[in-house]
């Protein structure tokens, strides 16, 4: 009889899984780790003398307050970095939504990140890139002109996507080794992303969330030599048990990640819980 992921008793979790689990007691502790592993990679990259190219997310922003301390306290240049972002929403022009508006990625890279480095050690505006709805292309091109991508980091959605990379229609039969060549492209957010996204930036309100975005692909986040996902919620359990210990499938789109060959998740503890498995009503 087939393994139940949902009653693997938490300090199971991650046991013979082909992705690493790095479990955090807090969220915040989560945060300090993730920028402590971003910024020990550009620190090997510049005593070699190299460029880092990362994908990056917006979300969570947890971990660039923490970056952008370290970064000044201990002089890390970030001049070398190319920080390409996973992902940003479209409006109904099919052109980024406005930086000022509260829900732009854009514009929240600039408050939570960029405008808290020092400047004489911040990344080049021009290496600040976001995927482009009118030039699909150019992360890929990024991506081959450095011939390498160091690193991606970024949160898992509800539904187990990684940027904004929806699983498709049930009835879409496509198979993980199709999902994981999509790359850059425009497409509609699934109503339970709109959902939670709602839920922790809108009051709930699920209409203030825009209904298309762009994001870069599972194709893209799969060529970095690290991928690093992050689960800090409770919502999160049970995406992080399919990943963990569920089939590979594109429905699920971070299990893909159970192919890479470095890929971890970071989970704060509340999201090793184990999620309800069965609902019984008993007629009296």
């Amino acid at each position: 009889m087939a393994q139940d992921i949902n009653l693997i008793p938490p300090e199971k979790l991650g046991e013979n899984a082909k992705i690493k689990l790095n479990v955090c007691d807090h969220e915040v502790d989560m945060y300090w780790k993730v920028a402590i592993e971003v910024l020990e990679v550009i620190e090997e990259n510049n005593r070699k003398g190299e460029p880092t190219v990362m994908i990056v997310p917006y979300g969570p922003i947890g971990p660039y307050s923490r970056m952008a301390e370290l970064v000044n306290k201990y002089r890390i240049s970030l001049k070398n970095c190319v920080f390409m972002n996973m992902d940003e929403y479209i409006g109904p022009d099919g052109k980024y939504i406005d930086y000022n508006h509260p829900l732009s990625f854009r514009g929240g890279m600039d408050r939570t990140f960029y405008s808290k480095v020092d400047p004489e050690l911040n990344v080049l505006p021009e290496n600040r890139i976001f995927p482009d709805p009118e030039d699909t292309g150019k992360i890929m091109r990024t991506i081959e002109k450095y011939g390498k991508l160091d690193m991606v980091f970024g949160g898992v959605g509800i539904n187990g996507h990684y940027a904004f990379n929806e699983p498709p229609e049930a009835d879409e039969n496509v198979t993980p080794e199709e999902f994981a060549q999509r790359e850059t492209r425009v497409l509609k957010i699934t109503r339970e992303t709109r959902t939670i996204n709602a839920f922790m930036n809108t009051g709930a309100n699920i209409e203030a969330i825009p209904a298309d975005c762009i994001t870069v692909g599972m194709k893209e986040c799969f060529m970095a030599k690290k991928v690093r996902m992050c689960m800090p919620r409770d919502w999160n359990a049970a995406a992080l048990r399919k990943l963990l210990h569920g089939e590979k499938t594109a429905l699920v789109p971070c299990t893909i990640f159970q192919d890479h060959p470095d890929a971890m998740i970071y989970a704060a503890r509340v999201a090793t819980a184990c999620p309800v498995a069965e609902i019984r009503i008993y007629n009296k």
